[in-house]
C-alpha cells in the first residue's frame, strides 16, 4: 500500500547559478514541480509514494523521471508523451532568496494528462491522495484531476491539498479564486500560505484557518507564515510554532512544498484522524516540519534540497 499517491505537475526549475562574464544568469536545472517535491520529502523520512503526472519524451522529461525514481518514488503513474514538451520554470531570486517563476507551459506536458490516462489502482491502494491547483488551470488536466478526486473520495482516502497559488499561470484572478475554493471544499488537510489567505478573503492566518475549518469542512489547516513559521489547526487544537533561527537562506524553492511533505509524513506516523491529534502531537508535527523545510533553503532547488532525518533532528534538538 501507498502512503501517499500525488497528482500533478512535475517540472524542472531554472533558477540562477551565478553570472557569467558578460553578466548573465547562469542557470542550474533543478528537478521540481510542488508535488513532486512533496513527494520527495515524505519518501526521504520513510513513506511509500507514487506519482501521477505527465511529461515530455525529452531530455527534461526523462531527467525528472530517473531523479524521482532516484528519490524512491514510484512512477509508473507517469506517462511519457512525445507530442508535448516538459514543462519549465524560470526562477528568479532576490537577495533573500525569494523567488518569482516565468513558465514554459503553452501547453506543457503536464497540462495534457487526460482522464483516460488516470491510474485508478495507484489510487484504490493509498492511504492520501494529494494535489494542487496547477493542475486545474487547464484542460485536460483540470478534468483528470477532478475525477481522481472523484476516485480517492470512493476509495476513502484522506485528500490533501496545497493551493500553490501562481496567478501568471491562471486566465484571470476571478478563475483562480473559483477554482481554489472548489478545491478547498474537497480537501481534509490543507496547507496554504498566510499570503494565499489574505489574497482569498483579507484574512488573517487564524481567522482563514477557522474559515477553512468551519466553511469547507476541512479537518487540518496548516498556515505556513513565511520565515514566522507555521500556524496549525484541527478542530479540537491549535499551535503557533516558530522557524528555526540561523538559517542562511540560499534559496526558498520548494520549501513549502517539503514543509508540506514532511508534515504528512510526521502526521500518517501517528496513525489517526485529524481531529484525534492532541497538541503535542500537532506541535511536534509542525516543528518538524518546519525545520525540515527551514534547511532545506540553504540547498538550490525542491527535490534534491530535502535534508535527512538525521540533520532535522539534530537541528530540532538544538
Amino acid at each position: 500500500m501507498y502512503d501517499v499517491v500525488a497528482l500533478g505537475e512535475i517540472l524542472i526549475d531554472f533558477a540562477p547559478y551565478g553570472r557569467n562574464e558578460s553578466n548573465y544568469p547562469i542557470l542550474s536545472a533543478n528537478p521540481g514541480g510542488a508535488p513532486g517535491n512533496f513527494l520527495a520529502a515524505l519518501t526521504r523520512y520513510g513513506c511509500k509514494t507514487a506519482m501521477i503526472a505527465k511529461v515530455g519524451d525529452d531530455m527534461f522529461g526523462h531527467l525528472l523521471l530517473s531523479t524521482l525514481q532516484g528519490s524512491g518514488i514510484d512512477t509508473h503513474g507517469i506517462l511519457v508523451d512525445p507530442a508535448y514538451f516538459t514543462t519549465l520554470a524560470f526562477v528568479s531570486l532576490d537577495a533573500s532568496g525569494n523567488r518569482d517563476f516565468s513558465f514554459a507551459r503553452k501547453p506543457g506536458a503536464d497540462t495534457c494528462l487526460t482522464p483516460e490516462e488516470i491510474d485508478e489502482s495507484l489510487i484504490a491502494d493509498a492511504r492520501v491522495f494529494h494535489f494542487g491547483t496547477l493542475s486545474l488551470t487547464n484542460e485536460p488536466a483540470a478534468s483528470a484531476t477532478k475525477k481522481a478526486i472523484r476516485l480517492a473520495r470512493q476509495h476513502g482516502l484522506l485528500i490533501s491539498l496545497d493551493p500553490n497559488l501562481r496567478k501568471p499561470l491562471w486566465a484571470s484572478e476571478a478563475e483562480a479564486k473559483a477554482a481554489i475554493e472548489w478545491s478547498l471544499g474537497e480537501a481534509d488537510i490543507v496547507k496554504i500560505s498566510d499570503e494565499e489567505i489574505e489574497w482569498l478573503w483579507g484574512l488573517s492566518p487564524e481567522a482563514g484557518a477557522k474559515k477553512l475549518l468551519a466553511d469547507y469542512g476541512v479537518s487540518l489547516v496548516y498556515v505556513t507564515l513565511g520565515p514566522k513559521g507555521c500556524y496549525a489547526v484541527t478542530p479540537n487544537v491549535h499551535v503557533t510554532i516558530d522557524s528555526p533561527s540561523g538559517i542562511h537562506v540560499v534559496d526558498t524553492t520548494g520549501a513549502g512544498d517539503i514543509f508540506g511533505g514532511s508534515a504528512m509524513s510526521q502526521f500518517l506516523g501517528y496513525k489517526k484522524s485529524p481531529s484525534e491529534l492532541t497538541e503535542e502531537e500537532l506541535s511536534q508535527i509542525v516543528r518538524f516540519a518546519c525545520t525540515a523545510a527551514s534547511l532545506s533553503t540553504q540547498k538550490h532547488g525542491g527535490i534534491t534540497s530535502v535534508p535527512d532525518k538525521a540533520s532535522v533532528e539534530e537541528k530540532m534538538n538544538r
